[in-house]
This record gives C-alpha cells, structure tokens and sequence, in this order.
C-alpha cells in the first residue's frame, strides 16, 4: 500500500512537467533523450514510441549562423519500428519536428536504424549495438548527413537495472565535417512496484576520440526519470539539468510508448 502511494505520488509529481512542457514551446538536444537497454519488436510486430523533449531554461546562443537557438524550441518525434527476427529490429524517426521560438513547425529530418541484441535472458547481463543514419536540416547541423554506432551493454536482476551505452557519432556527408566523437551514456533503476521504476539517467559528451576526457567543455546531463504505464501505454518521464559545456540548463523528456497492436506476418 505504501508503495503504491509513492508511485502515485511520483505520477502526480511529473504529470506537471508534461503540462509545463506543452504550455511553453522549447528546445532539446537531439531527436531522443533515452539509455537503449534490451527492449526489442517481436519478429513482425510494429511499434510507435514518441519522443518528446522541452528545454525550459539555458543559454539561447547557437554555434553558427543559422542555427535554430535550443532555448523555446519543442521537439516531438515519432519512432516507428519493426522485429526482424529475435536479434534484429529495424527503426524510423520520420519526421524530426520541431516547434521553433517563431511559432513555425518544421519537419526537419529523418533517420533510420536497425539494432542488434545477442540472446539473452530475461535477468543477467545483455549486450548488443545499434547503427543509426539519418539527414537534418541546416538548422539543426551544419553537416546534412551524420551517423551514429551505439554499443549496447545493460544487467537486470530482481528490482535493479543497470544500462550504458556506448556512442561513435560521424559525420558522413557536409561542408563543415568534424571529428569522431565519443559519449558515454547510463541508466541505474530500482523497480518500487512491477509496474513503476524510479532512476538515474546520465548522458556525457567526450568529445573528439583522439582526446577523450574534456569534461567541461563538453555537454553533460542528468535526468531523474520514471519508467510506468498506463493500460497498454508505456511511459518513460524525466526532469534533468545540463551542466559542463550543456547550454540547456533545464529539460524535461518523455518518451511514449504507442500501443498499435500491429502485426506483419
């Protein structure tokens, strides 16, 4: 009983934020804030998972002109996806769009991805890696074209998840190019009920490859955030602040799970 009024309580607490964030328009990062872990489609299912973030306070410079400021700007981007197999699943984000400080929505971009996990059980350890490529606007990246290799590595047993992931991101094609970077991502929950996990999810830039470790320079962020559902919807909730070089000092996120309830057989 205690436990469910907690969990009550923490909905009651973040249910707010989500208002927050569509009473003003904001930025984010990028398209997704979120620790990939172990979850992968049913070979043939189709999923949905929208993702939502808001930056509610920080610095509105940009790093070159033209740039679309992070400060008010919204981004919510649909993820569609597709099991393969038991290994393998494929992944959309069509379109990227954002509600800019002028009042515009723009779509501006789209990605795809297939991800990989190596058989696993339901509890102990997992690992698996996921590519991703995709085009942006000019507003959102000097260079169109960029890539992404994300080494997957996670363990769960009994109330306790733990998660990392390991990013590459590349530039494939622009004027500009740039360096290999390197960030280092992480997520540590404590289920309070079967249906309600509290955590810490913690999203760190490296910068280049050849000099990882430049800490202040680079952006950092760290998010409380809430993995629940509600009937047949999943719901992952964060509040997180940006420190380091992170322009964005407040942001609020969300990540939907849409129950679609499609099949291709």
């Amino acid at each position: 009983m205690v436990l469910n009024r907690m969990c009550q309580s923490a909905a009651l607490l973040l249910t707010p934020v989500l208002t927050v964030c569509a009473m003003y328009p904001a930025s984010a990062a990028p398209e997704e804030i979120q620790v990939y872990m172990d979850e992968l489609n049913a070979p043939g299912e189709v999923g949905l998972d929208m993702h939502i973030n808001d930056v509610l306070q920080g610095d509105a410079g940009t790093d070159y002109p033209g740039a679309e400021t992070n400060l008010h700007r919204w981004r919510a981007t649909p993820e569609f996806s597709l099991g393969l197999s038991k290994e393998f699943e494929l992944g959309l984000y069509l379109p990227l769009a954002t509600l800019a400080p002028d009042g515009v929505v723009r779509a501006q971009g789209v990605k795809a991805r297939i991800k990989w996990l190596a058989p696993h059980t339901e509890e102990g350890f997992y690992w698996g890696a996921n590519l991703e490529v995709g085009r942006v606007s000019y507003r959102l990246d000097q260079n169109p074209w960029n890539g992404e290799l994300k080494g997957i590595a996670g363990w769960r047993r009994g109330k306790w998840i733990v998660a990392a992931n390991a990013n590459v991101d590349f530039v494939i094609d622009g004027p500009v190019g740039g360096p290999t970077t390197f960030e280092l991502d992480g997520k540590v929950g404590y289920k309070l009920t079967p249906g309600f996990t509290l955590g810490i999810e913690s999203y760190n830039a490296m910068g280049p490859v050849r000099s990882i470790g430049q800490f202040s320079t680079n952006d950092q962020a760290t998010f409380l955030a809430a993995d629940t559902h509600i009937g047949k919807w999943d719901l992952n909730l964060g509040i997180g602040e940006g420190y380091g070089g992170n322009r964005d000092s407040l942001i609020v996120k969300a990540v939907v799970g849409v129950p679609l309830g499609l099949h291709l057989k």
